[in-house]
């Protein structure tokens, strides 16, 4: 249900018991005890209304539903996935190493992608026979689907894929003079990669994401970029339920 939705059928409620307020109630026999069902249905209409604006609140603007279309988070996330994001993180706290991020690529996609945070700023960042190297040591990845099939480095003020100098024409590499150095990545920007590494579109092809301000090339060069938020728990299928760490 999207925010409009349970807006209004809070709206739809509001005006039932408005109604049920204005209707004059016949006094109750004396005999009778308890609370009449009308009272009840006040009662019930209450409960829910103010049920429906604190949800209202929370989906507006602190939590969203988020659906995976693919596989490229497997086996940490599976098709048909449904996750709760937390989309009010990031307005005060930096987004952390191993983070499961939602974000609008810098590519031409109507959705937002969703991939595991591998490097920050500052960062330096290489995949070498298979294993991830940030900083100078290997990570240690238990929830990847399979190791990644190409060399990577960033250095050059760029990023490089087996050999090859990402195209800033297609994938988001911001100018030499927003890095502090040739080999580390610049403010602002993220590395991000999918779980499932040999079936994963994530930074090795479009470049870096970015937390704000807009792209600095590439598809969407020029548009709003941002971070949606953190994905922290899969909610359905209910066999599936539980926290992502």
């Amino acid at each position: 249900m999207t925010p409009l939705e349970l807006l209004a059928l809070i709206c739809f409620f509001v005006i039932v018991r408005v109604a049920i307020s204005l209707r004059p109630e016949p006094v109750p026999a004396a005999a009778r005890s308890g609370p009449s069902t009308r009272t009840v249905i006040r009662e019930y209409l209450d409960a829910f209304i103010v049920a429906g604006l604190v949800a209202l609140f929370l989906i507006t603007f602190v939590v969203r539903t988020f659906f995976i279309p693919s596989g490229s988070m497997e086996p940490t996330l599976m098709v048909h996935d449904v996750l709760l994001v937390n989309e009010f993180e990031y307005r005060f706290t930096k987004p952390h190493h191993g983070d499961i991020v939602v974000f609008p690529p810098p590519k031409s996609e109507p959705n937002d992608f969703i991939k595991r945070l591998i490097g920050a700023p500052g960062d330096t960042l290489r995949v070498h026979q298979g294993i991830v190297y940030r900083n100078g040591e290997a990570l240690v990845e238990p929830y990847i689907q399979d190791k990644p099939n190409y060399e990577l480095e960033i250095k050059n003020y760029g990023i490089y894929v087996d050999g090859n100098r990402l195209d800033p024409e297609f994938a988001n590499i911001p100018p030499k003079e927003k890095w502090s150095a040739p080999d580390r990545i610049p403010d602002g920007c993220y590395y991000m990669m999918g779980d499932n590494r040999q079936n994963s579109e994530d930074s090795h092809a479009w470049g870096f994401a970015q937390t704000g301000g807009t792209f600095a090339t590439g598809e969407r060069k020029g548009e709003k970029a941002s971070f949606t938020g953190h994905a922290f728990l899969i909610f359905f299928p209910l066999n599936r339920i539980r926290i992502l760490k």
